[in-house]
Order: structure tokens, then C-alpha cells, then sequence
């Protein structure tokens, strides 16, 4: 069964969206946690992979699945793979979203923006609408939209599906 959820994740992930990632010079709708704005595209086309996990502090998933990210992030900072979070907590529960990185000791860049704001931006980059959290966005080295999967996504098929891209193999392209 873990298998075969697995193998559909992947699938799932492999289909990826043509629109247009946001361009660079828009307004800000993101800010880091103390409040400054931030643009996700400075984190983007920097010649390393980043995989961007969308969540929200009150998510049970998101909470489960937080350490397991600060692992995969710390295994993969000299594999040219860079974790990014991205709060949909908003600026009236930015103490929840800092309380949710210092449970689970995140030391990935975590950055938040309101709920609306974070869906209209997910919806630009990937041409659907976003379902919830946790929610998975990945971007090539050149900065541009590689996968995007909601839900639950073990740090394991991320590997895999970096690994296929880079070796240009089939499901990777």
C-alpha cells in the first residue's frame, strides 16, 4: 500500500503546469517573521533546486510532517536542494507561525503571507487552485515550476523525483 502511494504521488508530481512563475519586481505579498517583505524569487533560479512547502501552524499534517523536513533540508543543503516554508498563517497569527518553526526547530527559511494572497499566488504559478496544507511546489535550478502536489509528500519521492530531472530520465523531464 505505502508503495503504491507512493508511486501515485509521483505521477502526480511529474505533471506539471506551464503558467508562468510571478515576475520579478511585482509587489511583495510575502514577509518573513519579523515582518519584512520578501520576494519568493529571490529564493528561486539561483542554480539549486528548492522545494517550497505551503503550511499553516493549525494544519495537523504540516505539523507532522515539519521534522522530516528540517532532516531532508539538512541532508540535501550540499545536494544543490534548499527547503523554503511558506505560512499561510497571515499577519494576525505570525506569533503561531513562529511558535510552529521554533517547535519543530526549523532552520530552513520560513516566510508567510495572508491565506488569499498565498492561494492567488500558488494559482499564478501553477494554473490550479491550491487545496490546502501541506502543499509542495518545486522549482529547477533555472527557476522555473518543476512539480507542484498537495498533500502529504514523503521526503524520500522529492529525492527520487530531483534524482530522475537531473539524470533526464523519463518522469523526470
Amino acid at each position: 500500500m505505502h508503495r503504491a502511494v507512493n508511486l501515485v504521488l509521483m505521477v502526480l508530481m511529474m505533471t506539471v503546469s506551464t503558467a508562468p512563475a510571478a515576475r520579478s519586481g511585482e509587489v511583495s505579498i510575502f514577509s518573513d517573521l519579523a515582518g519584512e517583505p520578501v520576494q519568493i524569487e529571490t529564493h528561486t533560479g539561483n542554480g539549486r533546486w528548492l522545494v517550497v512547502m505551503i503550511w499553516a501552524s493549525d494544519c495537523h499534517i504540516c505539523n507532522q510532517e515539519a521534522a522530516a523536513y528540517e532532516r531532508f533540508h539538512r541532508a540535501q543543503a550540499d545536494n544543490g536542494i534548499d527547503v523554503l516554508g511558506i505560512s499561510m498563517d497571515g499577519a494576525e497569527k505570525t506569533a503561531a507561525a513562529r511558535t510552529f518553526v521554533e517547535r519543530h526547530d526549523l532552520t530552513y527559511p520560513n516566510i508567510i503571507g495572508e491565506p488569499g494572497m498565498v492561494s492567488l499566488h500558488y494559482q499564478s504559478v501553477t494554473g490550479e487552485p491550491l487545496r490546502g496544507t501541506p502543499t509542495f511546489v518545486i522549482y529547477d535550478p533555472s527557476g522555473r515550476l518543476a512539480a507542484a502536489q498537495a498533500g502529504a509528500v514523503p521526503p524520500e519521492s522529492i529525492e527520487r523525483f530531483v534524482a530522475r530531472k537531473k539524470a533526464g530520465k523519463p518522469g523526470g523531464q
